[in-house]
């Protein structure tokens, strides 16, 4: 069996198990030595699926409203971005809690509370970035956004500097050294070459470029794997049904032969969207190229679920997914497998 049947199989048993009002395909159970989605929502609930065993466990935090999450093997750790208490806030040693129902960490470390309207979160070593689209001067005919750039330590998150955007920003996601960040209510998408090395003080950032991706409406989430893009699209906001997600093979290549201003066009992307796919506001994505699977946090549809698709390289048009899990309100995911 291939990974990709793996890993939607073993969810279709979280599915089975929780969720019998979404329909599920996947049949069988093939493991691995680890294997945890992580889930973040509006409501405050953390969540992390164990694939192997298709037990979940909710962690109980101090946050009533968290959007970015990351996970850690060097501590066993998974960090949130509370938009409740505007900080980040980091739980360790989880595994020694045990798993299944609701479990209590005691050992955090958090930063200070300097964040307004926090969106993603991206992770390049011990360095934590966070987009915040507050809109600054109160004029919306003139958009920007701030990344907060954060270094973690053993005891907390100290802010290293802000970078404030000439748009409004929501996703981000590095790839190697450069940081890429969706322009908000756009089709667009841009790229900090050098990052963290390039904005070491407080400053207003030019992006080293900034191209369209056809098709996308409003571009929300971003992940990068093995060569590949994920993009995805919200449409109209108040849709719970125009929703997409686009797949771009190769995407290093047709990024560098793409020109500043120019854009990658639909014959160079797959494209995932319909009334079948239960697509409507897909806020957040995470691809794995090992298991060729897409995870998508669905803010809107049924209010709120986990969408899975496999296959993402091949498959496009109204097509179901591979897995559907009902979670209210949820704003973002992370996998972590070993």
């Amino acid at each position: 069996m291939k990974k990709t049947n793996f890993l939607l199989s073993a969810l279709g048993v979280i599915f089975l198990l929780s969720c019998s009002s979404d329909d599920n395909s996947d049949t069988g159970v093939v493991t691995s030595e680890m294997a945890y989605l992580f889930a973040t929502t509006h409501n405050g609930d953390v969540k992390r699926y164990d694939i192997n065993t298709g037990t979940i466990t909710t962690y109980a935090n101090s946050s009533s409203d968290s959007e970015g999450i990351y996970y850690s093997d060097v501590d066993d750790s998974f960090t949130i971005v509370s938009r409740s208490s505007g900080r980040l806030e980091s739980y360790l040693n989880i595994s020694e809690l045990g798993s299944g129902e609701t479990v209590n960490p005691e050992n955090s470390i958090v930063g200070s509370p300097d964040l307004e309207s926090p969106r993603d979160l991206t992770v390049n070593g011990d360095y934590y970035v966070v987009s915040d689209n507050t809109d600054l001067d109160g004029d919306e005919t003139t958009p920007e956004g701030r990344l907060f750039i954060y270094i973690r330590t053993a005891t907390g998150f100290v802010l290293r500097n802000i970078v404030q955007t000439k748009f409004k920003v929501w996703g981000i996601e590095f790839v190697g050294e450069d940081l890429f960040a969706v322009v908000d209510e756009t089709s667009r998408l841009a790229v900090y070459r050098d990052f963290l090395n390039s904005n070491r003080i407080n400053q207003v950032v030019t992006a080293n470029k900034i191209i369209a991706i056809q098709g996308i409406v409003r571009a929300h989430g971003l992940d990068y794997d093995g060569g590949n893009m994920i993009l995805s699209d919200i449409g109209e906001a108040e849709s719970s049904s125009d929703g997409a997600l686009h797949v771009i093979e190769n995407f290093d290549q047709k990024f560098s032969n793409t020109d500043n201003g120019g854009f990658i066009g639909a014959e160079d992307q797959l494209r995932i969207s319909g009334n079948n796919t239960l697509l409507g506001n897909p806020v957040n994505v995470v691809y794995d190229s090992a298991y060729n699977v897409i995870f998508v946090a669905e803010v809107l549809n049924n209010n709120g679920r986990i969408l899975a698709f496999n296959n993402a390289t091949s498959v496009s048009g109204n097509i179901s997914p591979d897995l559907t899990y009902a979670l209210q309100e949820v704003s973002s995911v992370f996998f972590h497998t070993e």
